[in-house]
């Protein structure tokens, strides 16, 4: 009898394991994740890093068996958010949004935060600098526009993200590129940059066409140029590249996840396959299409591959235009 119970209680067992077995990585006992999931975004709320972050959040509630929390912590053009992702507990349950800005701020005595201190998992898109007016500027080309800097040294004021922001970096370099001279305004992030310029405080913002999509949707702002080697969609057909306005100047961005250095490979994995699955969701492309959020996703190695090379990139702006913090 004692053997026969201890019999069919191995049976049980074996039942048991094998069904564990058959469950997704995610759903075995006392796998990752078993709680809510921190996401950092290192810039103020309503800016395109965190319009992506909380429609990606948002999508991944399909693959992804824990909610995923958006936290804004911005600052110092993105480095305060990255260094509570470099102190983080490597457990995967704080993760950030980095952006192209990695690649530049530490070449510019910003931060120490490099992407050398974090896990780079994928990149979820990529998209061009742009600068824009209000709808009601005086300037209804980039030639009227750059016309008007040459004319006023350092009397237009164009905003950015912040110091060693995207945009800040591509207004210096179109600077370098024509003989002018701009007055460079930082915000905590593109949002209140943009806010600022739709109350006339200053004349242009330098930054992705997501962080005003709505508003040129909206018919209150309007780009002059991108920054990227062909024209884009959704309502920007007609805004012309710098390259056909005869300046040879190509500036983008992207935007990716991370998480802190030592998060364990299955982990990584994990969230690489999460990723995949969540940026092939139909409504998640068609809310980034609609912002003009330019689709990039790349797997963890080719993503590595970009980030080498943009730091290659903006250490050599940066030294040769002489921006440092």
């Amino acid at each position: 009898m004692h053997a026969s119970l201890n019999r069919r209680g191995f049976g049980r067992g074996l039942a048991a394991i094998a069904a564990a077995a058959s469950l997704p990585a995610w759903a075995q006992p006392g796998a990752y994740p078993q709680r809510p999931v921190e996401l950092i975004v290192p810039f103020a709320a309503g800016g395109g890093t965190d319009v992506l972050a909380r429609a990606m959040a948002e999508t991944m509630r399909r693959h992804f068996p824990q909610n995923v929390i958006v936290m804004n912590r911005a600052g110092a053009s993105g480095a305060v958010g990255w260094s509570e992702l470099a102190a983080a507990k490597p457990d995967g349950y704080k993760l950030a949004i980095i952006t192209v800005e990695m690649t530049m701020i530490p070449h510019m005595g910003l931060t120490k935060i490099t992407s050398d201190d974090v896990v780079p998992i994928a990149r979820l898109n990529a998209d061009p600098a742009t600068i824009a007016v209000r709808a009601d500027s005086p300037f209804k080309t980039l030639e009227e526009f750059l016309a008007a800097a040459k004319k006023n040294v350092g009397g237009v004021r164009i905003g950015n993200a912040g110091p060693g922001s995207l945009g800040h970096l591509a207004a210096a370099a179109l600077e370098d590129k024509v003989g002018v001279q701009f007055n460079h305004l930082p915000y905590r992030g593109a949002n209140p940059a943009v806010l600022d310029l739709l109350g006339g405080h200053i004349e242009a913002v330098a930054v992705t066409p997501v962080e005003v999509a709505t508003y040129v949707a909206a018919g209150k702002i309007r780009p002059l140029a991108i920054m990227g080697d062909k024209r884009i969609q959704a309502g920007w057909e007609q805004v012309p590249t710098l390259k056909e306005r005869g300046i040879d100047l190509v500036i983008g961005g992207w935007r990716g996840l991370a998480a802190p250095k030592g998060t364990p490979p299955e982990i990584i994995q994990q969230l690489r396959t999460v990723m995949a699955r969540t940026l092939q969701e139909p409504d998640l492309r068609a809310t980034m299409a609609k912002q003009n959020m330019g689709e990039g996703y790349l797997d963890q190695p080719a993503f590595l591959e970009v980030i080498a090379r943009d730091n290659a990139t903006f250490r050599q702006l940066v030294n040769k235009l002489g921006i440092k913090a």
